[in-house]
């Protein structure tokens, strides 16, 4: 099983009524940022779920289900009430209250279980195996991963004199979308927190290992290993790994809101995080844009 840009392209036709063709702003010479922290319901994320759910045709009465950090269970619990079906997210006990009462406010169903996703994943996937709910996995399934990949294309065509993308990565849904999405010759640079490096460590083993799981990014980051499905498209692609400390993403977060007025959460800033520390130093003349992935965050934390 694969995903093709012809697969983001189609999703990007299927989603094109449901999601915000979010905008950029150049903050800098050569330096952009693609707001996707400003996308319905916070994050990239509901790009996959509408994608995943409008590709499933008739969808059984138990609706879907899905086991997220947060912002993956926003989106489902977000696509889910657009197209009138009903939504069950499990969630791990590290869920941040914003993003619970978030889910709430959408009227999913709520299971807190286990102190990290992939309990919560081991849950949810029990739960639809008993209800015959469609699972809408949180990064690891071909319609996820094409959904999450029209970020890119819709970055080719705001953006085209990009030479380089830098975006976050938990379980590889967003990074190998945005692989798939962008143009032949555009570079891709993976950034995860150091405390959670899971593509970093796949790409070393030359597959998907487990990692620990700990830090300021772990309720949106938080994936054990990285997805079997993303780490074939990633590590096809040439994707150039970085890694950065928790103490460089509360200081880019911190920054995009003193220095830009930008409300992100800390993996929504841990791409950016890559280029104010220094662990990816453009070229001369090297135009960058850096995906700000979400934004479902407590705004009194933002200086904290």
């Amino acid at each position: 099983m694969t995903v093709t840009h012809a697969d983001v392209k189609a999703a990007g036709e299927r989603v094109a009524d449901h999601v915000l063709r979010t905008p950029i702003l150049e903050i800098s010479p050569g330096v952009i940022f693609k707001l996707e922290q400003v996308q319905r319901s916070g994050s990239f994320k509901v790009r996959g779920a509408f994608n995943r759910i409008l590709s499933a045709g008739t969808l059984p009465p138990t609706g879907v289900i899905a086991a997220s950090g947060g912002n993956h269970g926003l989106a489902v619990a977000y696509a889910a009430r657009a197209l009138g079906v009903r939504a069950e997210i499990f969630v791990p006990t590290v869920t941040s209250p914003v993003k619970l009462a978030g889910l709430r406010a959408l009227g999913a169903e709520i299971t807190q279980t286990g102190a990290i996703y992939s309990a919560a994943a081991e849950a949810a996937a029990k739960r639809a195996a008993e209800t015959g709910a469609l699972p809408v996995h949180a990064y690891d399934q071909p319609e996820v991963i094409a959904g999450q990949g029209t970020l890119a294309l819709e970055l080719m065509e705001q953006a085209p004199g990009v030479d380089t993308v830098l975006v976050a990565v938990g379980g590889g849904g967003l990074a190998s979308g945005v692989s798939l999405g962008l143009r032949e010759g555009v570079k891709l640079v993976a950034v995860e927190p150091e405390l959670i490096p899971g593509l970093h460590r796949a790409l070393r083993a030359g597959h998907p290992v487990p990692v620990e799981v700990s830090g300021v990014g772990a309720d949106a980051l938080g994936a054990t290993q990285v997805g079997g499905l993303a780490f074939g498209i990633l590590s096809g692609a040439g994707v150039e790994s970085v890694l950065v400390s928790d103490e460089a993403i509360i200081d880019a977060r911190r920054r995009l809101w003193s220095e830009h007025r930008l409300v992100v959460e800390h993996a929504g800033a841990a791409a950016y995080a890559a280029l104010l520390s220094g662990a990816y130093r453009p070229a001369d003349g090297e135009r960058v844009a850096v995906v700000l992935c979400g934004s479902n965050t407590d705004p009194a934390t933002l200086t904290a």
